[in-house]
């Protein structure tokens, strides 16, 4: 995925790098071995619901997507492209498997608990999981989709959030600082893990306990690097976003390809 998505953004020329390898172990994880969905039935009634808030991290979202079978994988060269279905932002009325249209920040959680309150309001089976920004975790509507849905004990609820640390120009601390984080959360009502994001089993241990019944919404703080695999990349708030230069790229896929044989 990672040495897909970044083909994309390079032959593309635009793209957030950073954000998207720092959620690809999260995605996969997800779209590979948790999501009860079937990409040919894309809007079956008791699907999973998975919404990415941070929706700027297209390359992570739409190799998953194609990887599942949701749509042929050479449509990933038109990444970006004018008239592509694959957009800098996803839209769920031009590619199955995007259940909302997400971009700004503070707008997909919110809708992903909707979801939720419908399901339990329904008594269905279906869960919905939302991944969100650290970053994102500054928009007040934020916190008021959390209130609510501790509130509203939805054990049908999963929000992960990508604790990079980085957003757009600076360190999340520098910015607007969010820690103590864990206990803001609990103290909406949350049942909380905190997890290595980039440690597959653990990722899919935490997931595994998400699906027992419980009368709390979930939250995953899966600790992350942004630029996770790329040496230059890592936990370097310039490649939010960006395009690497040919030798650049050759570098990062050098790098990834020594990681798989590793």
């Amino acid at each position: 995925m990672r040495r897909r998505l970044l083909k994309m953004i390079f032959v593309a020329g635009q793209g957030h790098p950073g954000g998207d390898l720092s959620a690809a172990d999260i995605v996969a994880s997800l779209y590979f071995d948790i999501l009860r969905i079937d990409p040919k039935s894309p809007n079956a009634p008791d699907r999973d619901r998975f919404i990415l808030s941070k929706g700027h991290c297209t390359g992570a979202l739409y190799t998953a997507l194609a990887g599942a079978g949701f749509f042929p994988e050479e449509e990933l060269d038109t990444y970006l492209q004018p008239g592509s279905r694959l957009n800098g932002h996803p839209n769920r009325n031009y590619l199955p498997g995007v259940e909302t249209n997400t971009g700004p920040l503070g707008h997909g959680f919110p809708v992903g608990v909707g979801a939720a309150v419908a399901g339990q309001i329904d008594g269905a089976g279906y869960r919905v999981f939302v991944l969100t920004g650290d970053g994102e975790l500054q928009e007040g509507s934020m916190w008021e989709a959390a209130m609510f849905a501790g509130h509203r004990k939805l054990g049908n609820l999963t929000v992960i959030v990508d604790r990079n640390r980085l957003q757009q120009g600076a360190r999340t601390e520098d910015t607007n600082s969010l820690e103590p984080l864990a206990d803001k959360w609990r103290a909406f009502g949350w049942d909380l893990v905190e997890v290595d994001g980039h440690d597959p089993e653990a990722l899919l241990a935490a997931f595994d306990a998400a699906a027992d019944p419980r009368d709390k919404p979930r939250v995953l703080i899966a600790n992350t690097f942004k630029g996770q695999g790329v040496s230059y990349m890592r936990d370097q708030a310039g490649w939010h976003h960006g395009v690497p230069d040919a030798e650049q790229y050759a570098q990062a896929i050098a790098e990834l390809e020594a990681e798989l044989r590793a």
